[in-house]
């Protein structure tokens, strides 16, 4: 795999390069994936991503593998435990916020049917391909990104800016955001 043109970001670390190619841009439809991201995403604030992808596994186990109806569901007791737990970013505030999120990604459930529904009608359903040369031509927020964060808080989302909205929409392959040159770009139409 060394032959491959990747993005600048993930090269040198073999778990960084896994996540490029196997996930990192490709088109996530499925609520429970959305949600795993979206609650990883709104944990990585502040920090860097290879940081929260060292502890995805403590998180999925932390987190009754990112089932928001469990999560919504949970108490100052299981707050708590989660503050004891060294194997994911031990945040109270974040920890609150996943929790909150849970409730409101359900909300939005019921309004749009699913979430999916919801947030992928930010970019008309259909992934947002841009075209980048380098890595410095990538934008850490847009005009969409910036309508998602407004509206994801009016309905109560938390740890939801901008910066952290536009990073859940390359994860989850709602815009490519692969340089040019990347062997996952994908060809436009």
């Amino acid at each position: 795999m060394t032959d491959k043109i990747r993005c600048n970001w993930c090269k040198g670390d073999a778990l960084y390069e896994k996540y490029h190619d196997e996930e990192w841009g490709v088109p996530v439809y499925e609520d429970h994936t959305i949600f795993e991201f979206l609650i990883l995403e709104t944990f990585q604030a502040g920090l860097s991503w290879i940081t929260i992808l060292r502890k995805r596994e403590n998180f999925r186990k932390a987190f009754d593998h990112f089932d928001y109806k469990k999560v919504a569901k949970y108490d100052e007791t299981k707050i708590q435990e989660l503050m004891l737990d060294a194997g994911i970013i031990r945040n109270q505030l974040k920890i609150r916020a996943a929790v909150s999120n849970a409730v409101a990604f359900m909300e939005v459930q019921k309004e749009f049917g699913s979430f999916s529904n919801y947030i992928w009608g930010f970019v008309g359903h259909k992934p947002k391909v841009n075209s980048l040369r380098g890595v410095a031509n990538v934008q850490a927020t847009t005009p969409i990104s910036d309508a998602l964060s407004k509206d994801l808080k009016k309905r109560g989302f938390k740890f939801v800016g901008s910066t952290v909205v536009y990073a859940h929409m390359q994860a989850t392959g709602m815009v490519d955001d692969h340089i040019d040159d990347c062997w996952k770009k994908t060809v436009q139409d």
